[in-house]
């Protein structure tokens, strides 16, 4: 993949309709045990963004994932997109610059927006989140939030697309329930979850891309 002509077919592709859910289903992981976690949100969702962060990296085209600490909470030692919930009157843009310039250390202003994925709901947490897509010329000097960021990850763009990239195994999700879980892995962690299902769509629409 040339760096100059994906960034220009991305940002002309994320113009048009999105394959959405039919791009996330694939990962979703199901429930093998007898207890099955249950989500009851009496609230409407918290709007919230994440930036999948695209870069260049030798011949590579990466992008950087952070992996949480371990707390009790569903999504505790998960590895997630760099992001969080929306404070008053921000834009899901906005959101996604601060939040990525809050746990990683790349400054908003050195990030180039190009486009949006689907809206995705985060069921367990009760998120409504918008995937942002940016991209910054050069690898990013990381510096990692520490109260929230156990390491950072980067994954490749390349191994992203390839037709084996998607594996499944069961899982323990909040230390509780049994899951078989569609993932990617990636730097020896299993990305599933809410993040594998928006990464599947930005997959789909690259292959798709590369495909022409």
């Amino acid at each position: 993949m040339m760096w100059p002509s994906l960034l220009d077919r991305l940002h002309q592709r994320l113009q048009q309709p999105l394959p959405g859910a039919e791009a996330h289903e694939p990962l979703r992981a199901t429930p093998t045990g007898l207890i099955k976690p249950k989500f009851d949100h009496s609230l409407p969702p918290k709007p919230g963004s994440v930036m999948i962060l695209l870069y260049p990296d030798g011949e590579q085209i990466k992008f950087p994932l952070t992996k949480r600490h371990e707390y009790l909470g569903a999504h505790s030692g998960q590895v997630s997109l760099p992001g969080g919930k929306a404070e008053p009157g921000e834009t899901a843009i906005e959101t996604a610059l601060r939040e990525t310039e809050e746990e990683i250390g790349v400054r908003s202003d050195q990030i180039k927006v190009i486009g949006q994925l689907s809206q995705f709901f985060v069921m367990p947490s009760n998120f409504m989140v918008v995937p942002v897509i940016g991209f910054v010329q050069t690898r990013p000097l990381y510096q990692a939030q520490e109260s929230e960021v156990v390491r950072i990850i980067e994954g490749n763009l390349t191994d992203l697309i390839q037709p084996n990239a998607i594996r499944t195994k069961e899982i323990l999700a909040a230390k509780v329930y049994p899951m078989l879980a569609p993932h990617f892995e990636i730097e020896g962690e299993v990305v599933w979850g809410a993040t594998a299902m928006m990464l599947n769509e930005l997959r789909v629409i690259v292959q798709e891309i590369v495909s022409q």
